[in-house]
């Protein structure tokens, strides 16, 4: 079977920036990754290549088989994406655009209503659900995008920055739809500065910082590299700063 993703040789440069460089990385299907960096180090600009929304300068993207560029829409039917600033469509209710977004991608009225129930009593958002989105709070905007992006099971959940604005219940609601989606068979590549989050949940962590993968691995495969036993925190700490050197 195929990887959920993969990254061979790829590059991204912004005129004379480099922002990620020669990045070659596997995520195997039900996996949860946690992708980790300064602020900078080329994170964001990773998923959106793996979102399609960015060409590398050179190497390939590539999404359960489909190299996004060149088999993009089959790519793209197979993973959702959420950026770390989440877009409704404001003069929308909650509940009309999780129906448009499950239009979008085919679901029937049964299967829609019946993964939006589960959804939404999950994320907690039933009580918003039929007023206009332009009045809703940040996490409350979250929230729904990410019922939007899990509502129609992608083999590939691309998630920036999924905790910010989401208080505690609803930050362990989504670890746990998050390890579930994965125990499931799905994959979800997560960038993230909520290191206790990655510690948490976390199948295999990779560190990036200044365009290069600098660490790969387990949390205990990183305490080795690092050669100590303590948090993802510190390792963090150290590897950068070693990579500062």
């Amino acid at each position: 079977m195929e990887p959920a993703i993969v990254l061979n040789g790829v590059c991204k440069q912004f005129g004379d920036n480099v922002a990620v460089s020669d990045l070659s990385l596997e995520v195997p299907r039900g996996e949860l990754f946690a992708f980790l960096g300064p602020n900078g180090a080329g994170k964001t600009t990773t998923i959106k290549m793996i979102a399609g929304l960015l060409r590398p300068n050179r190497g390939e993207v590539y999404v359960c088989g489909h190299r996004i560029g060149a088999d993009g829409l089959a790519a793209k039917a197979k993973l959702a994406y959420v950026p770390d600033l989440p877009f409704i469509y404001e003069k929308l209710t909650g509940r009309e655009f999780l129906h448009f977004v499950a239009e979008m991608y085919g679901l029937s009225k049964k299967r829609r209503d019946e993964l939006l129930e589960r959804l939404v009593n999950r994320l907690d958002i039933g009580e918003y659900l039929d007023e206009l989105t332009d009045g809703y709070s940040h996490g409350m905007k979250q929230r729904v995008v990410l019922a939007a992006a899990l509502l129609h099971e992608p083999a590939v959940l691309v998630i920036d920055e999924p905790m910010v604005g989401l208080d505690p219940r609803t930050v362990r609601a989504v670890k746990d739809l998050f390890v579930e989606h994965t125990r499931n068979g799905g994959s979800v590549f997560m960038s993230t500065h909520t290191l206790e989050v990655a510690e948490a949940v976390a199948d295999r962590i990779g560190i990036i910082h200044r365009s290069e993968l600098l660490a790969l691995g387990t949390l205990e495969e990183l305490r080795r590299q690092a050669k100590q036993q303590h948090s993802l925190e510190e390792i963090f700490l150290q590897l950068t700063e070693e990579g500062d050197g």
